[in-house]
């Protein structure tokens, strides 16, 4: 009889959203195995914005420093017409970073690539490992476990399966689960990471569209790299060239470059914009996240960062009931609070990409919440600023810094503005005489920093922290 593997969870797809649930579920002891279907991690540099909210999330599972010293920020657009500079185009609307949110500025630049090696190296850190060439064939699923099983090499029997391998998921599809959704561009468009000579690397050159038809062109500079990403649009029914020869006409035909300035082509895809919803994100042990549940246009880099945060939300919720003996129902929520974002993420790439809504405010995930989860409960008749269900602000007050106490795996008991008397909880606890972002109130902070519950006094705090296992889970 083949042997078969055993673990707490199998995740499979070694992209962001795998790597970065495996980080978090590693830190947490929880034996995670990570397989992928290709040889190696993925070359491109496809998701290359990584929005504020997931920069903190990268702060949290320890390669913020990483990130930050592979990348860059944005260039300013240039506007190309006729080999001329005719203008700049900001392409954020302007924000300021400041103590509540310290990344909340732009979007930090790093492609794909690097953002995939560097959480790789972090799981190895953390003694996970990836199991390349593992192409999922099948799956059977009971009422303990589910056997994953392989083109090549044993199963693996895991007590739960995260499906993170894409929009064209083989998981997904094994399990009859249903993705709605609609084209947001019937235009092919081509992708490529170039090397080119003769064009600075101080903005991000734009060439609009012309009136014969011909599609726009786009050629950024990856920060933190020597190369280029090269975007250009297709006629509906067209199928874009991706050999050094026919990305090298495309690039002399729509700009002033000559085709010998574009010298290598070292990744090339093409696309055509959809956005579509998977219609549950769980079926019984398996969960769906990523590409997997939803998959986005590109526009507004919504995708890479929706995706993490999945990972970020199911994995503190795997860890508890995994290490920390509270019921599987809390599993339950992460459909509830991940879907309607995913969903709402959607929309917003889906109009920025038709030109309808600015990047900016909308795109820095920063607002985002979940106040009408069920883990949600705020107590008080007249919430401040910071509901229950709200993205925890971070600010140093009174010589603490809030994210460094809520780095870590754990809950966290923040009180701001009140002497009620706290009740001992194995969680740390911070309290503030005053801070403006949060107003009043005692507030526990969940594992992926938003607030659980929210009240005036601690009355009701122990109930709740006992009903969904924040006690259990660390004491």
């Amino acid at each position: 009889m083949t042997d078969v593997l055993v673990a707490d969870v199998l995740v499979v797809g070694a992209g962001p959203t795998g790597l970065a649930l495996a980080v978090d579920l590693a830190r947490r002891g929880v034996d995670a195995v990570v397989v992928e279907r290709a040889e190696a991690l993925f070359p491109g540099s496809r998701g290359k914005g990584i929005q504020p909210r997931t920069m903190e999330v990268f702060d949290d599972l320890g390669v913020l420093d990483a990130i930050r010293g592979a990348g860059g920020p944005y260039p300013v657009g240039m506007i190309w017409q006729d080999g001329r500079r005719v203008g700049e185009h900001r392409m954020f609307d302007p924000a300021e970073e400041g103590e509540e949110s310290p990344y909340g500025a732009e979007p930090w630049m790093v492609p794909q690539w690097r953002t995939q090696e560097i959480l790789s190296a972090r799981l190895t850190e953390l003694g996970g490992r990836v199991e390349f060439g593992r192409e999922v064939v099948g799956l059977e699923q009971d009422t303990e476990g589910v056997t994953v099983a392989f083109a090549a090499g044993e199963p693996v029997r895991a007590r739960y399966v995260v499906a993170a391998d894409g929009g064209r998921s083989t998981i997904r599809r094994a399990l009859g689960i249903a993705m709605t959704g609609e084209t947001v561009d019937p235009n092919p468009i081509l992708v490529a990471d170039v090397r080119i000579t003769g064009l600075d690397r101080d903005n991000w050159h734009v060439f609009p569209p012309r009136a014969d038809g011909t599609g726009f062109l786009a050629i950024c500079p990856l920060a933190g790299t020597e190369d280029f990403q090269l975007v250009a649009q297709f006629p509906e029914g067209d199928h874009p060239d991706l050999s050094l020869e026919g990305i090298r006409k495309v690039a002399a035909a729509r700009s002033h470059l000559a085709p010998e300035d574009l010298t290598e082509v070292r990744w090339a895809s093409d696309f055509r914009p959809r956005a579509a919803l998977a219609d549950s994100f769980r079926s019984g042990r398996v969960f769906l996240a990523g590409d997997a549940a939803h998959v986005h246009s590109p526009a507004g880099g919504q995708g890479l960062n929706t995706s993490v945060q999945d990972a970020y939300n199911l994995g503190w919720k795997l860890g508890a009931v995994l290490r920390g003996g509270v019921a599987e129902s809390l599993l339950a929520t992460y459909e509830e609070e991940r879907r309607p974002i995913a969903g709402q993420m959607l929309g917003i790439s889906t109009g920025v990409h038709r030109g309808e809504i600015r990047r900016g405010e909308a795109t820095r995930q920063l607002a985002l919440g979940y106040r009408d989860s069920s883990l949600a409960v705020e107590t008080r008749p007249a919430p401040g600023p910071v509901h229950a269900g709200d993205r925890a602000p971070d600010g140093t007050v009174d010589g603490v810094r809030l994210f460094d106490t809520f780095r870590g795996p754990h809950w966290t008991l923040v009180s701001v503005g009140t002497a009620t008397a706290l009740p001992v909880l194995p969680v740390p606890m911070v309290r503030l005489l005053s801070y403006e972002a949060y107003g009043t109130g005692v507030f526990l902070v969940r594992p992926d920093g938003y607030v659980g519950w929210a009240g005036a006094t601690a009355e009701g705090l122990r109930e709740y922290a006992e009903g969904i296992g924040a006690l259990g889970e660390l004491g």
